[in-house]
């Protein structure tokens, strides 16, 4: 497949291209030259989840088995 860079740097990644990787609208690609090419990869998100890990507080400062105990009755 062929594209065409714009006066602005632009391109344009061919519909056949972004639809068997799946890429969609808001898709952040990382490029580098590699080897005289260029190679795009989609960039990986951060975990959302990590930031969050090791934050919650359980109520009474009840261990995790204590906790479970108590809710399950």
């Amino acid at each position: 497949m062929k594209t065409t860079i714009s006066k602005k740097g632009q391109i344009t990644v061919p519909k056949a291209c972004r639809d068997r990787l799946g890429r969609r609208p808001g898709t952040v690609l990382d490029f580098e030259a590699v080897g005289g090419k260029l190679v795009g990869s989609k960039r990986v998100s951060e975990d959302v989840f990590r930031k969050w890990r090791g934050k919650g507080r359980l109520p009474g400062a009840l261990g995790v088995d204590a906790y479970l105990a108590r809710v399950r009755g």
